[in-house]
């Protein structure tokens, strides 16, 4: 069984996070959706928070599951028995970044290998922290993220 991590912050998770995951799933007998949990970070949104919106969001994707971890990437892909990690590239301006970071990884733990998976040209554009941006500013994120964080970010905004 090929399981895959998909790691990543999702502060919030975007229709972009969801079009690398849909791939993902279709790849893969398992993906694992992890949200790091930084403590050295405070994020936008608490991570149990995002895990909570994540599963909201993916209900349809029968071998997709949610986690929240701690630490290494690595070793949490050690721990859930996954042999790959999926990172997404919106752009070419990601690639230097993620070439780094798996590199890294890959010194750390040569069994597990990273797959760059890319966006539908429509979701290049769409980061969380672009999102937060628009939110913040009273903007609409109704087309960037999914319906469950919509209606979250819409009820946050009331408060």
């Amino acid at each position: 069984m090929k399981i895959a991590i998909y790691p990543g912050s999702f502060d919030p998770i975007t229709k972009g996070h969801l079009d690398i995951l849909n791939t993902a799933a279709g790849l893969f007998d398992k993906v694992i959706i992890a949200v790091a949990n930084n403590s050295e970070k405070h994020g936008f949104l608490p991570v149990e928070t995002r895990v909570k919106l994540i599963r909201e969001s993916i209900k349809d994707l029968d071998n997709v599951e949610v986690d929240s971890f701690d630490g290494l990437t690595i070793n949490y892909a050690h721990q859930k028995g996954a042999s790959i990690l999926i990172r997404g590239l919106r752009a070419v301006s990601d690639f230097e970044y993620e070439m780094q970071l798996s590199q890294a990884n890959s010194a750390l733990a040569p069994d597990v290998k990273t797959v760059f998976l890319t966006t539908k040209p429509k979701y290049n554009f769409i980061s969380s922290s672009t999102i937060r941006e628009i939110f913040i500013n009273n903007g609409d994120v109704s087309k960037f993220v999914p319906e469950p964080v919509f209606e979250y970010l819409n009820k946050l905004s009331k408060c």
